[in-house]
């Protein structure tokens, strides 16, 4: 009786987006950690409803024509409860509008205006590709950078930005690059997966995603250069105390692991809990090591 409710707390948490929103502060604290500043607790607020709101809204656009059918436990639970999920979808946006508008400046308005319409256009078929209509992710190769910059932009750029226009600090653009760099490069490393997961899907829909182009095997070797890359960054360019670096490089070794133990066809809490929550993870590791 108590696992069935564990889970289902668990199916809440994972499958309404709730947990990714909060993976999205936590890669915001990190950023505001790394720059020894208080974190915006507008900015936190905004980037949390700001996930949910885009991540269900992408949800509910991509619905399958049999979705109680659909071999994914993720893709049967939203539908099963579609009308918590547009209930939540736009309390999300109701709180997203006062806070963008009033507690935002305009450069972050502005930067959050093109970041939100270049996640809609992720999913929307706005495009004309062979007189089909396609989103930006049937582009070939570019779901992968386009998710990783969307994720760089809202949880490195927009605090950058805030504590700049807001807040009177400044962060030279040579540090505000280097950190953006090796953002991309983890969120990059940890979506790839997912890609892999999908990779017969993909396929099937002429998705000409990373895995899709490169095979299985090559796209694992990808992630894991991509992590080694966000390592000779943060070694090449310390900006970051020792403890950070410590707790940075953990963290990378646990994501790599992970990533290398997704080979083996694991079920979906293993992506939306495990490798999603590298992200939550990170920050946790990094207070846990200023702490000693």
């Amino acid at each position: 009786m108590l696992k069935k409710v564990l889970l289902s707390i668990l199916d809440f948490l994972l499958f309404s987006n709730l947990f990714i929103a909060i993976c999205a502060v936590a890669q915001c604290l990190v950023t505001y950690h790394l720059l020894h500043v208080e974190p915006d607790r507008y900015v936190l607020a905004f980037t949390f409803f700001a996930t949910i709101g885009l991540y269900n809204f992408s949800m509910l656009l991509a619905k399958p024509k049999n979705p109680e059918n659909s071999p994914y436990i993720r893709v049967r639970w939203i539908f099963s409860h579609h009308r918590l999920i547009i209930s939540i979808t736009l309390i999300s946006i109701f709180c997203l509008i006062p806070l963008g508008l009033w507690y935002l400046s305009i450069e972050s308005q502005f930067l959050m205006a093109f970041t939100g319409l270049i996640a809609i256009g992720y999913n929307v078929p706005f495009l004309t590709l062979n007189q089909q209509k396609i989103g930006l992710r049937n582009i070939p190769g570019i779901k992968l950078f386009l998710i990783a910059m969307v994720w760089s932009v809202s949880c490195v750029l927009l605090p950058i930005v805030e504590l700049e226009r807001s807040y009177q600090i400044h962060i030279s653009s040579a540090e505000t690059l280097l950190l953006v760099a090796k953002r991309f490069l983890f969120v990059a490393a940890i979506t790839v997966p997912f890609d892999i997961r999908d990779l017969f899907q993909d396929k099937l829909y002429a998705l000409k995603t990373i895995p899709v182009m490169l095979g299985e095997k090559k796209a694992y070797l990808f992630c894991q250069l991509l992590l080694i890359g966000y390592f000779v960054l943060l070694l090449l360019f310390r900006q970051a105390t020792n403890q950070d670096i410590l707790a940075l490089t953990i963290t990378l070794i646990l994501s790599g692991w992970l990533i290398f133990k997704s080979t083996i066809k694991k079920n979906e809490y293993y992506y939306f809990l495990y490798l999603d929550g590298t992200m939550l993870l990170q920050y946790l590791v990094l207070i846990l090591f200023s702490l000693g």
